[in-house]
């Protein structure tokens, strides 16, 4: 490997670019607890307060709205402040606003605070995404990406762990005090980081910035129009629309193992417990992204098409997955009656082992996740490729606010699929069928993907050729 390829691993820069992929792929993790603590606590926060459940699907919805949308502000902001500076004002804002979660009296309470939890976690997801393309070198982009996105995803089930685990002994309110302290706790963090260069990890600028240069260019508000005459930017905005009105429903998956385990005869009390805990498990398959971001990376080196293609085919493999797991019923299921955490685990192994129901409903949704879980990192690849260093963290953040408005679609949707549903099926099934129903908007977001395979390519060149001449213009 030459220098001029910018190794993420060269003697340069190793520690500080590996400490700063340590911390974002930590925190990241901190940070989507924060949205994963609420799905596990829909019903008794609905019941303490004295609202419908279907009222946590709007709170749900507008959260992952704000989320997307305040990203796009704080994109442009981080043009014209530091990044380091950005990314620790907006921890603060949410970790202070996880606060007043825990001591929400009303559903607008709830939904205040929420809101803002929303916009610090903006910051998190467009800044995080701006420094880390900026550490990493190509050839790592879709390995260092799967790891960024496996600890948001993990970070989605410790929070649900966390809710599982600390509210039935104590009561809702308590999750969220917890995750408040940790996210002042590990803010300090980010002061250690080193705010890489913008386009550092760009073959086409390395003599550029060896010579004591630096790259110059920021976006204006006139360079959106450039950005969308791009074939690849539309097009993963339109497969990351789709995707993400399936993907954002899975978060009722607990309501809907809840609503199984009652089924089943479990009381309410441990249903919530044991529901955290399969929900957990149930995900665990998607610790594969980083071998699946590996695979796009090798794919990607031999053909520029090759990323998005085998994306495609396992995203594809992930509905008819998803939809097995969702209407696998749990038959003769046998836990202890108990908020212990302990004693359900003990319950719920026994069942891993004896209950065949049980195993196929893990086997199933493991696989699915996995399946599943070659979309982010790889997108997220893409998005980098073809875009020139200053215009992707606003694109990033145009593109989440797309991937916010198709997963509040889901969660808005799914509500009235739910309630219609629930006129002619009782729970689960009413669970049930509006889960599958929703998982066959992934088969529109493969046939994106087919197309930005054909587009990559062109796009992909174009940047590349437009940094080295700029990089000789600066040099001459």
């Amino acid at each position: 490997m030459t220098k001029i390829e910018h190794n993420i691993y060269s003697k340069n820069n190793n520690f500080s670019t590996i400490f700063t992929i340590f911390v974002f792929v930590l925190l990241a993790s901190l940070d989507n607890a924060a949205v994963g603590m609420l799905p596990p606590l829909f019903s008794s926060i609905a019941k303490d307060l004295g609202f419908h459940v279907s009222g946590l699907g709007i709170i749900s919805a507008v959260s992952i709205f704000i989320i997307s949308l305040s990203a796009v502000f704080w994109a442009f902001l981080s043009t014209k402040a530091s990044r380091k500076l950005l990314i620790i004002l907006g921890t603060i804002i949410w970790s202070i606003s996880v606060f007043i979660t825990s001591i929400s009296n009303t559903f607008f309470h709830l939904l205040f605070s929420q809101f803002f939890t929303a916009i610090g976690l903006g910051c998190i997801s467009a800044i995080g995404f701006s420094i880390l393309s900026d550490s990493v070198s190509k050839k790592w982009r879709g390995t260092v990406m799967s790891l960024w996105a496996m600890s948001q995803g993990f970070g989605t089930i410790a929070g649900s762990l966390m809710a599982s685990t600390i509210a039935p002994l104590f009561t809702w309110r308590k999750p969220f005090e917890v995750l408040s302290i940790l996210g002042f706790v590990f803010l300090i963090l980010y002061f250690l980081i080193k705010e890489p260069p913008r386009g550092g990890s760009e073959p086409e600028l390395q003599e550029l910035f060896e010579k004591g240069a630096t790259y110059e260019h920021s976006i204006k508000l006139k360079d959106i129009r450039f950005v969308f005459s791009n074939k690849s930017n539309l097009l993963l905005m339109l497969e990351t629309l789709f995707i993400n009105i399936s993907n954002g429903t899975l978060i009722w998956l607990p309501t809907l193992f809840i609503a199984r385990l009652e089924h089943a005869g479990v009381p309410t009390a441990s249903s919530i417990v044991a529901a955290g805990f399969i929900y957990a498990v149930s995900q665990a398959g998607g610790i594969i992204s980083i071998y699946l971001g590996y695979i796009g990376d090798k794919l990607q080196r031999r053909n520029l098409s090759g990323r998005a293609l085998f994306t495609a085919a396992l995203v594809f493999l992930s509905c008819p997955l998803y939809i097995i797991a969702i209407n696998i019923p749990l038959k003769n299921f046998i836990i202890f009656s108990s908020t212990n955490p302990f004693s359900v685990i003990s319950s719920l192994a026994g069942q891993l082992i004896s209950n065949q129901w049980f195993i196929m409903l893990i086997i199933a949704a493991i696989l699915a996740s996995a399946a599943n879980s070659v979309n982010y990192p790889n997108w997220l690849a893409m998005l980098i490729d073809v875009n020139l260093p200053e215009h992707r963290a606003a694109m990033f953040s145009i593109a989440n606010l797309v991937t916010g408005t198709g997963r509040a679609l889901g969660n808005a949707l799914i509500g009235w699929v739910l309630g219609y549903l629930s006129g002619f099926f009782s729970e689960p099934d009413n669970y049930s069928l509006s889960l599958s129903f929703f998982q066959l908007f992934v088969i529109p977001a493969v046939i994106f993907l087919i197309m930005i395979s054909r587009t990559c390519r062109k796009d992909i060149v174009a940047v590349k050729n437009l940094l080295s001449e700029r990089a000789k213009q600066k040099l001459s």
